[in-house]
């Protein structure tokens, strides 16, 4: 017997720098000055690691959420490009406000739930220039932000206000590897500790705003296995760390689930990505399962592979639900699946070789989307396991 729940979420993910196009923010910036540097780590050209236009989404995500549709997806996790909305510190433009508005009704008229996150990474120019994530005064800017658009679109229930901020100070504060590239062990903390408090502001005034909001962190959530203690102290760190650090301050916890980690053990006969990430449905089973002693819903709001050929993706849909239902048949109150990506997009610095989508993109040809085989085994699986 199907153990879903009644009206659960079968949808997909993407984040604006990466699928809108022409943005501007501190992250087209870097580009641009690291794209050679880039090309050569990867053997690739340096056009392949600047954003431009992306996958052209901000022009065509009408057509876009018409595939969703199609493949009877019922859920849409997008972010909005801060830099769109406020280009000035305090200057708001309406004009971006408009487009986000036409978004969400566009995924109203299809019937398509949208899960906003409001900060994916990038930053405005502006902000940057004040020291980011660095400087305390961001936790007001961010609260700013955030009410600016929670007030514009007050038909909106699901808010992730974070997208991995575990990621994010970990590659760009520890190993020095993303903008602002400071390796700086003291300010990884710094910044973690504002992140987490710009979290819990921005829950509290969007509670004011919309009580019967849903508020809730994309985590990035890593099943970790082998040597038992050292695992267990390592999946604190990773796993449970910053929920604890926000407390209640969370509706729901968002899992994006990649990495399988197996400590002072070999890894065997495992399937791996185009990026060779190891492929272990059963890691999904037990990061969800690994939540219960938070007692909060729970929605996979990331989860896939780079699959250029789609040879994998099919079956690690497949059998990643298995187990998500397995653990809901264990009490898990798990809620929904967003899979990761929607479309094609930029990968951040790997640039534009990794093949995530459900959808191909072809930039050489206007952006030509079609649809892989993979989507349409999705699409099947979405028919079995619904119930509406």
């Amino acid at each position: 017997m199907n153990k879903f729940p009644k009206n659960f979420y079968f949808g997909a993910a993407t984040a604006s720098h990466q699928v809108e196009g022409n943005n501007l923010n501190d992250w087209t910036e870097w580009e641009k000055i690291n794209a050679d540097r880039l090309a050569k780590r990867s053997g690739d050209k340096p056009s392949d690691h600047v954003s431009g236009q992306a996958t052209n989404h901000y022009e065509l995500f009408e057509k876009d959420l018409d595939l969703m549709k199609s493949l009877g997806l019922n859920a849409y996790r997008f972010s909005i490009e801060w830099s769109r909305i406020e280009p000035q510190k305090g200057q708001f433009n309406q004009k971006e406000i408009e487009h986000y508005q036409k978004v969400v009704k566009a995924c109203r008229e299809r019937r398509i739930e949208p899960f906003i996150t409001l900060w994916h990474w990038t930053i405005p120019l502006w902000l940057r220039d004040e020291g980011g994530w660095e400087n305390k005064k961001i936790i007001g800017y961010f609260t700013n932000y955030a009410k600016k658009i929670v007030e514009n679109l007050p038909e909106v229930k699901f808010w992730i206000t974070l997208n991995e901020p575990g990621v994010y100070v970990n590659k760009s504060y520890r190993q020095g590897d993303w903008p602002p590239q400071k390796r700086n062990i003291f300010t990884y903390f710094k910044v973690l500790n504002i992140l987490a408090s710009a979290h819990s502001r921005a829950y509290q005034v969007i509670k004011k705003i919309n009580p019967n909001s849903q508020i809730g962190i994309a985590h990035h959530l890593t099943d970790i296995g082998g040597f038992r203690p050292l695992a267990k102290t390592a999946s604190w760190w990773a796993n449970d760390h910053f929920i604890n650090k926000i407390g209640s301050y969370q509706d729901f916890i968002g899992v994006n689930y990649y990495f399988h980690v197996r400590l002072l053990q070999p890894r065997l006969n495992e399937k791996v990505s185009d990026m060779g990430w190891g492929l272990h449905p059963d890691g999904l089973y037990n990061v969800t399962k690994g939540l219960a002693k938070f007692n909060k819903p729970i929605y996979i709001t990331e989860h896939g592979l780079a699959d250029a050929k789609d040879l994998n993706r099919g079956w690690y849909i497949e059998e990643s639900l298995k187990y998500l239902e397995k653990a809901i048949s264990e009490g898990a109150d798990i809620r929904g699946y967003l899979h990761w990506s929607l479309l094609d997009n930029f990968e951040w610095w790997d640039g534009f070789w990794p093949r995530f989508g459900l959808i191909e993109v072809d930039y050489a040809n206007d952006f030509k989307r079609t649809v892989r085989p993979s989507a349409y085994k999705y699409a099947e699986l979405i028919k079995k396991y619904r119930i509406d």
